[in-house]
C-alpha cells in the first residue's frame, strides 16, 4: 500500500512547492532528512500540526522543561505557517524545529535514529499509523496530548474503526480533552484513553505582552478584536470578513477593529476587502502606523493570543461559517467577553460549560454581530460582568498541562532503542566475546581496595568527572586515593605513576588521565595493566577508572554510571553504544544516575527490574571558565563559537544552554580527536568554548583562543554514597602499601 501511494505524494508534494516555493525548502526533512545539527539522546519529540497546536506544545514544553531541565526539546509541525509559529515560540527552548516526516517506515525511522528520543508526544488529533507503531517499537514513550474528535470529524473517522484500532494500540496513554473526546477514542479501538483535560485552560495571560507597535495603535481607544474569522465553507455559506466589516460600519470612528484571519493566504483577500470597502487600515507587517487607522489588520502568526490583553470586545471566528468554531479558553482567560455565533461543534462542551455560567455572548446570525458588538461597547459594565465570568470558567479548569507532565514522567523507560536493528547478528557475536573474555580473565587483588567506575556505554556517561568527585571525597575523608586508568589514546606505551599536581601530558598520559594528573586530587596510574602500575603506588584506595569491564582486578565496590538521556546507548555494540547490556546492571554495587535534576520514576523503574543497588542522582556542576593554561576566565562569551570531541557531543551543548551560553557556531569532532591546526582554520570567532577533555587535545600554537569550561558534580544525598564505598573497602585484609 506504501509502495502504491508514493507517487501520489510525490505529487502532492510537488503542487504545493509550486503553489508556494517555501514548501520546497523543508522537502528533505518531509523524507526524514533532518538538518545535520547534534542531538541530545533522551528528549522529547513533540509534534504539532499547525499553530494552534504549536503554542500548546510550546507551553507543554516550557512545563517539561522546567521538570526535566537536562532533557532535549524537539518540535515537528507539517504547515508553513506552523513551523514559522515553533521557530518563534521555541526559540531558546527547543533544540530543532522541523517538518515532520510524511508517514513512510523509512521517513519515520531516519527521524528517530537521528533524534533517539524517550518520548514522542502528538499534539490532539493526529493518528499515523506508522510513527505510531516505529516509535514504540523504538522503545519511546509515546502520548496522544490534549486529543480531540469534533463533532465534525466523528462521522467520518466511525466507519473507519477497524483502521484506526490498530494505530491507536500503540499510545501508552491518550489524554482526551474532555469525556466525549474520551468515549470517542475507546469507540475507535483505543485502550488508553482517558480524561487529560485541555491544554488551552493553563494559558498563561501573564506570559506574553501585545507587540509593541500594536499597542501604540490601540492606545486610548476601544477595541474590537474580530479572531480566526474564516471563509465560506461552501457556496451561499458567510464570508467573516465580510460580516465583520459590515458590523463595523455603523460603529462610532474611535472603534479600532483589529482583524486577524485565521489562515496566512487571507490576509492579502482581507487587505483588498478592506481598500474595496475604502477603510483606513494598517498592516501589522508594515512599518510603524501613523495616525489612526480604523483598521489594523493582524497579518502576523503566533501574536493573536498576546493581542487579546488589548481586546474590550472579541467576536471569534469560525462560529458564523459553518468551520466548527474555535476555541475561545485564550481571549477568556484574559477575562474578555467574547461573541461566539452557533457554530461550535467541534468545543461542544466548553461551548455547553460557558452558556451555562453565562460566560459568552451567543448570536445566531451575522445580522445580529454589530448589534452585539455595540452593546458591550456602550456598556463597560456588562462585558467586564461576562469576561469575568469567563475567566473564572477557564480558571475552574486548570490543570491540564500538570497532568500531561506527569504522565510523560511516569511511562516506563524500555531498553529496546536499538539504532540499527540489521546489526542484531553482530552484536550477538560481541555478547559472546565479552562472556567469554569474562569467564577467562585471572582476576587478581591488590593490596588495597579497589572501587570501580564504570558504565555500560563507550564514553558520554560523565566517568571522568565522577571519578574525581569520588577521589577528592576519599582524600577529604581522610583516605589516601590513587586513580588507576588506562591511558586512552596516548603515545607512550610504558606504565607511568604520576604524583597529584604533577606535569599533565596528554601524549605520555592520554588526555582523560592528564586530568587527572592536573586537577591535584590523587596519584595517578596509567597503563593498560593495572595491576602492574599499582604495585609501584602506596594507597589506601584505588579509584579504578572505566573499570566495570575491567575483568582482570577484583573489586570491592562496582559503581556504574548511567545516563539519564541515553541510558540504553542504542542497545549493544555494534547496533549502539553499549558494551554490555542493560541486564548487567545485576552487578553493580551502587547505581548513580547522571545528568538528571529530578529522581527519575521511569528510568528507575527500569533499574529496580534488574537490581536493588543503592541508587543516587547526580548532574554536572559547572566550575568555571578556564584557559587553556588552566588560569580563570572571566571575560566575555559574546559571539565565541564551540567544539567538542565527546562520545556524545550533544551533552556539551546542553551544558552550555543551561548556562544561558549560545554559541555563534557549534563544531562536532570524533571522541578524543587530536586536533590540528587544519581544525581551527574552519573557526573564525576570537574565542573558543570546549571541554577540559578537548583542551587536553589542542596543540600549544593553536590554544591561545580556546577556554574550556571546568565541570565538577552534584550528587544527591553523597554523604550516604561516601558511606557506603568506605563500609563496602573497610576490610581489615588490607595494608596501606604495596607487597615488597
Amino acid at each position: 500500500m506504501e509502495a502504491l501511494a508514493l507517487p501520489f505524494i510525490v505529487l502532492y508534494l510537488l503542487r504545493r512547492g509550486l503553489q508556494n516555493p517555501e514548501y520546497f525548502r523543508g522537502i528533505g526533512e518531509r523524507w526524514g532528512r533532518l538538518p545535520e545539527e547534534p542531538t541530545v539522546p533522551g528528549g522529547v519529540w513533540f509534534h504539532a500540526v499547525s499553530v494552534g497546536e504549536v503554542l500548546l506544545a510550546a507551553q507543554l514544553a516550557r512545563a517539561w522543561k522546567s521538570e526535566r531541565p537536562e532533557s532535549a526539546i524537539y518540535v515537528s509541525t507539517t504547515t508553513l505557517a506552523g513551523k514559522r509559529a515553533a521557530r518563534q515560540r521555541f526559540e531558546g527552548l527547543a533544540e530543532l524545529v522541523f517538518y515532520a516526516p510524511i508517514d513512510y517506515r523509512f521517513a519515520v525511522r531516519r527521524v528517530l535514529r537521528r533524534l533517539r528520543p524517550s518520548a514522542v508526544v502528538i499534539l490532539e488529533t493526529e493518528i499515523w499509523p506508522n510513527l505510531y507503531r516505529e516509535a514504540k517499537r523504538s522503545g519511546c514513550a509515546l502520548l496522544v496530548v490534549n486529543g480531540r474528535i469534533s463533532d465534525k470529524a466523528w462521522p467520518r473517522y466511525r466507519p473507519l474503526g477497524r483502521f484506526f484500532q490498530a494505530a491507536l494500540q500503540w499510545p501508552d496513554r491518550i489524554l482526551a480533552q474532555d469525556a466525549i473526546a474520551a468515549a470517542r477514542y475507546r469507540a475507535l479501538g483505543a485502550p488508553r484513553a482517558e480524561v487529560g483535560g485541555n491544554l488551552k485552560y493553563d494559558f498563561d495571560p501573564s506570559a506574553v505582552r501585545a507587540p509593541e507597535q500594536v499597542r501604540k495603535i490601540a492606545q486610548g481607544r476601544v477595541v474590537w478584536i474580530a479572531a480566526s474569522t474564516m471563509p465560506p465553507a461552501f457556496d451561499g455559506d458567510i464570508d467573516e470578513d465580510d460580516a465583520v466589516l459590515d458590523a463595523l460600519a455603523p460603529l462610532p470612528p474611535e472603534v479600532l477593529l483589529i482583524l486577524v484571519p485565521r489562515k496566512p493566504e487571507r490576509f492579502d483577500a482581507a487587505a483588498r476587502k478592506l481598500e474595496q470597502r475604502g477603510l483606513s487600515y494598517i498592516r501589522r507587517t508594515q512599518a510603524q502606523a501613523a495616525g489612526k487607522p480604523r483598521v489594523l489588520l493582524l497579518d502576523t502568526v503566533g501574536e493573536l493570543s498576546a493581542t487579546f490583553a488589548l481586546a474590550d470586545v472579541v467576536f471569534m471566528g469560525g462560529t458564523l461559517a459553518a468551520r466548527g468554531g474555535h476555541n475561545i479558553l485564550e481571549p477568556a482567560a484574559f477575562g474578555k467577553a467574547v461573541i461566539i455565533g452557533p457554530k461550535m461543534q467541534n468545543f461542544a462542551e466548553i461551548d455547553r460549560e460557558f452558556r451555562a455560567a453565562s460566560a459568552v455572548v451567543p448570536i445566531t446570525s451575522a445580522a445580529e454581530l454589530g448589534a452585539a458588538v455595540a452593546r458591550f461597547i456602550a456598556d463597560p459594565a456588562g462585558r467586564a460582568a461576562i469576561g469575568e465570568a469567563a475567566r473564572n470558567v477557564a480558571a475552574a479548569k486548570r490543570g491540564a498541562t500538570r497532568r500531561a507532565v506527569e504522565a510523560i514522567a511516569a511511562i516506563p523507560v524500555l531498553p529496546r532503542h536499538v539504532r540499527y536493528p540489521w546489526l542484531r547478528p553482530f552484536t550477538w557475536l560481541w555478547r559472546a566475546g565479552m562472556s567469554l573474555d569474562r569467564f577467562l580473565a585471572a582476576r587478581r587483588r591488590l593490596h588495597a581496595p579497589v572501587i570501580s567506575v564504570g558504565g555500560l556505554s563507550m564514553g558520554g556517561a560523565g566517568k571522568t568527572p565522577f571519578v574525581l568527585w569520588l577521589a577528592e571525597r576519599l582524600r577529604e575523608s581522610g583516605a589516601k586515593p590513587a586513580i588507576l586508568t588506562r591511558g586512552y589514546r596516548r603515545a607512550a606505551t610504558h606504565p607511568v605513576v604520576a604524583p597529584a599536581g604533577g606535569e599533565a601530558n596528554r601524549e605520555c598520559q592520554g588526555d582523560e588521565a592528564a586530568i587527572f594528573v592536573r586537577r591535584a586530587v590523587a596519584t595517578v596510574g596509567i597503563g593498560a595493566d593495572r595491576y602492574a602500575v599499582a604495585q609501584k603506588i602506596a594507597a589506601t584506595h584505588f579509584v579504578l577508572d572505566d573499570g566495570f569491564q575491567h575483568w582482570r582486578l577484583q573489586r570491592d565496590c562496582d559503581i556504574v554510571l548511567i545516563d539519564a538521556l541515553d541510558p540504553f546507548a542504542g542497545g549493544v555494540f555494534p547496533s549502539g553504544r553499549a558494551r554490555e547490556g542493560f541486564e548487567s546492571l545485576a552487578r553493580a554495587d551502587v547505581v548513580v544516575v547522571t545528568r538528571s535534576y529530578r529522581p527519575n520514576a521511569a528510568l528507575e523503574a527500569a533499574v529496580r527490574a534488574v537490581t536493588n543497588a543503592p541508587l543516587f542522582y547526580s548532574r554536572p556542576a559547572p566550575a568555571g571558565w578556564r584557559r587553556w593554561d588552566g588560569t580563570c576566565y572571566e571575560g566575555s562569551l559574546d559571539g565565541a563559537e564551540a567544539f567538542c570531541g565527546l562520545a556524545n557531543p550533544a551533552t556539551f551543548w546542553l551544558t552550555l544552554e543551561s548556562l544561558g551560553v549560545r554559541p555563534a557556531r557549534k563544531h562536532v569532532f570524533p571522541d578524543h580527536h587530536r586536533y590540528a591546526h587544519r581544525d581551527f582554520e574552519r573557526m573564525a570567532a576570537p574565542l573558543l568554548l570546549t571541554t577540559e577533555k578537548d583542551a587536553m587535545n589542542v596543540p600549544p600554537p593553536c590554544a591561545e583562543r580556546v577556554v574550556y569550561l571546568e565541570i565538577s558534580m552534584d550528587i544527591d544525598n553523597w554523604p550516604d554514597l561516601l558511606a557506603l564505598v568506605l563500609s563496602k573497602s573497610s576490610s581489615q585484609r588490607f595494608t596501606s602499601s604495596p607487597p615488597p
